[in-house]
């Protein structure tokens, strides 16, 4: 159960989980009066109403990361005498509850509380609000009939990415579309009956799918897929390096924990835009733009490096038994990061659009990406005792998970944006950005010795990290 897990990690969830619910419940009582005081001309419903289309693609992506369908509460009951249709219900029902549509509840509820009080018809209100509880259970629900598919996922970020795209260059206005669609519940409550609708169908969908896979012998046997196989002789060439890329190649793939970092990677490309072009930011927190321009081409060596060695601990054993240099293993694991960094940084171009000094942030981040945080990520690999199951969720999935994975954060995060306040500031723009990418160029410089110390760390530890690796849990 994922609230069994280390109590650090409970803690930490706990305060997100917080810190969602008081952002939420800020926005639902405020964002009125702000909408109001910003934008004196317009109307802050239908400013509102103009997001929300884009709220609801991007919940779904949310929703197929993080959240899973509680099944497994229905498996000590198929052994009792209770009607198939019953369990079914109660697994759909129970899913209702969960915390992703709750939060939702508290920008809302309050924001309709301060729209009825501001003068607008009650009614209406309430038709709008119907509507949006309404489409926050679909959510959930056409969650569970696509978090199977990979192809649903990237479906939904092609279809995020393209409406942001448009929008954002001035091809098509797709907040005029949201606000006409959610305007509509306001004005007629008979609209009120298409995600009514919607809701029906896709509870009754899940309901037979659920139906058909509910079976004891279902619930308890082992499944096995026969593993694909695909040509990676073009890896050859990297030598000795070879066989260890193609197994971290092969891992990503065939596993849905690692495909997940996979794709998360190119989800992260689109994160700066939420920074770039806001004069906020631009004019008061210059140094969170540099946040910003390290996720774009450092998500996958950030998601994936921090659990290294975790992904090989199924079979670490066997490896570390090998007639192998440890040196080898790890190097493999820093080309693939730098590797993907590149290939991030060079789908990063368009940002040139938010300006030459949006792109030159974020060529700094990819050389401090590649020359001190991969390296760093190796390092840290060295305390991580934490197995991981590869064919476990990999959504929501906290397994592997320590103390360790948040503390890197800081210096990876913290000291390139430490950097750019401090030059920014007593020298220049310019010498902030120098300052990043030279620790990155240090980096590189010192690579072979860097890596000679990370190896003898792994190697000192070499027996704990096995023993730590065999604990099942």
């Amino acid at each position: 159960m994922f609230w069994q897990k280390s109590i650090a990690v409970n803690i930490l969830m706990g305060v997100f989980a917080l810190y969602f619910v008081i952002v939420f419940s800020f926005l639902g009582f405020q964002s009125f009066y702000i909408l109001k005081k910003e934008l004196p001309n317009q109307d802050p419903l239908k400013i509102v109403n103009g997001i929300l289309l884009f709220y609801v693609i991007g919940d779904l992506i949310f929703r197929y990361i993080m959240q899973k369908l509680p099944v497994m509460n229905v498996k000590p009951l198929l052994v009792l005498n209770i009607r198939k249709s019953k369990l079914v219900n109660y697994v759909l029902s129970k899913s209702i509850f969960s915390f992703f549509n709750v939060v939702g509840l508290f920008f809302y509820i309050p924001f309709s509380l301060i729209l009825i009080k501001e003068g607008y018809p009650a009614s209406n209100v309430l038709s709008w609000l119907t509507a949006m509880l309404l489409i926050i259970v679909t959510a959930n629900f056409l969650n569970f009939l696509t978090n199977k598919s990979n192809i649903a996922f990237g479906v939904l970020l092609v279809i995020l990415g393209s409406i942001i795209a448009l929008q954002q260059f001035d091809i098509y206005n797709f907040r005029q579309d949201s606000v006409a669609i959610f305007t509509s519940f306001y004005n007629n409550w008979l609209f009120v009956l298409v995600p009514a609708v919607v809701l029906v169908v896709s509870y009754y969908l899940n309901y037979k799918t659920l139906q058909t896979q509910l079976y004891l012998d279902d619930a308890v046997q082992v499944k096995t897929k026969e593993a694909t196989t695909a040509d990676l002789s073009f890896v050859d060439k990297l030598g000795d390096l070879a066989p260890f890329i193609k197994n971290d190649m092969r891992l990503i793939w065939r596993n849905k924990r690692t495909k997940t970092v996979f794709l998360m990677s190119f989800l992260m490309l689109f994160y700066a835009i939420i920074f770039f072009g806001n004069k906020t930011y631009e004019e008061k927190m210059p140094a969170f733009l540099i946040f910003a321009s390290l996720f774009v081409t450092g998500g996958f060596a950030i998601n994936f490096g921090q659990f290294i060695p975790a992904w090989d601990s199924e079979y670490y054993k066997m490896i570390m038994s090998q007639n192998i240099r440890y040196r080898k293993f790890l190097e493999s694991k820093w080309l693939l990061m730098c590797v993907m960094t590149f290939v991030l940084y060079v789908l990063s171009i368009p940002y040139i659009y938010y300006g030459i000094d949006k792109f030159l942030m974020i060529t700094a981040g990819a050389i401090f990406n590649i020359g001190f945080n991969t390296l760093f990520l190796l390092f840290a690999g060295s305390f991580n005792r934490k197995r991981i199951d590869l064919q476990a969720s990999g959504f929501g999935n906290t397994q592997g998970t320590s103390a360790t994975q948040f503390l890197i954060i800081l210096p990876l995060m913290g000291l390139p944006m430490l950097l750019f306040w401090v030059f920014n500031k007593f020298i220049g723009f310019n010498a902030g950005i120098i300052a990043i990418a030279a620790v990155g160029v240090l980096g590189l410089i010192l690579k072979d010795y860097l890596m000679n110390l990370i190896e003898k760390k792994y190697i000192k530890d070499k027996y704990a990290t096995i023993h730590a690796f065999n604990q099942k849990k």
